[in-house]
């Protein structure tokens, strides 16, 4: 692989991780139409490392306060407790999803037409979430019930199109949390299932006969996954503090109707 391929698909892969947009909807459509190679098994469990580090960077704060509510348990750190056990819980329905559903959704749903209708579909839920619900609730406020729900739609995300973050920030805006609450939870949410994701695929990669990654490309892509989601992230907190998700609700749409478009005047492509 190229240096500067292996560059761009780790911007790539850091941009649309974490916007609620779906990056693996972006990568197939940019193997489909760009003709981007596929960057393989190990490059692919790169970038994700890349993400996850980017993930605990930024929140480790949170992710300190549960570890330590969960070594010393007392009644100062209940909250800490309760959120750990619900990004337990939430994680369930997309772990299950992704074992028993993920090489289907792989190939039945890549092609360009239904990642297209799926984009559209959560676009816009994404903005009737928008106009419909309060967005009142703080994340210090979430129950059993909504850990649940959140959990269950992330379960959809692993269709490429709709978008793990897209989808788990949707639920959690219909459920009437503000906009940085459903972001937040939705990137704690990602920790697990990232880090499972990759523990899953590796002994496969191992197993590969395909030769290790080249060290060049391997170190570009690895770093410009991490430092692009770890800015990704930083934006998107600090835009939903005076801005909505209708944007990326209207991108969706926009990208969808111009896949179709493609779809309708280049059939073969």
């Amino acid at each position: 692989m190229h240096p500067l391929i292996a560059l761009f698909l780790g911007v790539v892969q850091g941009i649309t991780e974490f916007l609620p947009i779906s990056s693996s909807g972006h990568l197939a459509l940019l193997e489909h139409y760009l003709q981007v190679p596929q960057a393989g098994l190990g490059f692919d469990i790169l970038l994700h490392v890349g993400t996850l580090v980017a993930l605990v960077a930024y929140f480790y704060q949170d992710w300190l306060d549960m570890a330590h509510a969960f070594i010393s348990p007392s009644r100062y750190n209940r909250p800490e407790r309760k959120m750990l056990f619900f990004i337990i819980v939430a994680t369930i329905p997309g772990a299950l999803a992704g074992l028993l559903l993920e090489k289907k959704a792989e190939t039945i749903f890549r092609e360009p037409t239904r990642i297209a209708i799926l984009l559209g579909a959560v676009g816009l839920l994404l903005i009737l979430a928008e106009i419909l619900a309060r967005h009142n609730r703080p994340l210090d406020r979430i129950s059993l019930k909504d850990a649940i729900l959140i959990g269950l739609s992330q379960a959809f995300a692993i269709m490429p199109g709709v978008s793990r973050s897209g989808i788990t920030m949707t639920t959690g805006l219909f459920l009437g949390f503000n906009r940085r609450s459903a972001a937040h939870f939705s990137f704690l949410l990602s920790t697990p299932i990232i880090a499972g994701a990759g523990l899953h695929h590796l002994p496969k990669w191992i197993n590969e006969p395909a030769g290790t990654l080249p060290l060049l490309p391997a170190t570009l892509g690895f770093l410009a996954a991490v430092i692009s989601s770890y800015l990704t992230i930083k934006y998107l907190m600090r835009f939903l503090q005076r801005h909505t998700f209708i944007p990326f609700g209207v991108y969706r749409l926009l990208l969808a109707a111009v896949i179709l478009v493609a779809v309708f005047y280049y059939p073969g492509r």
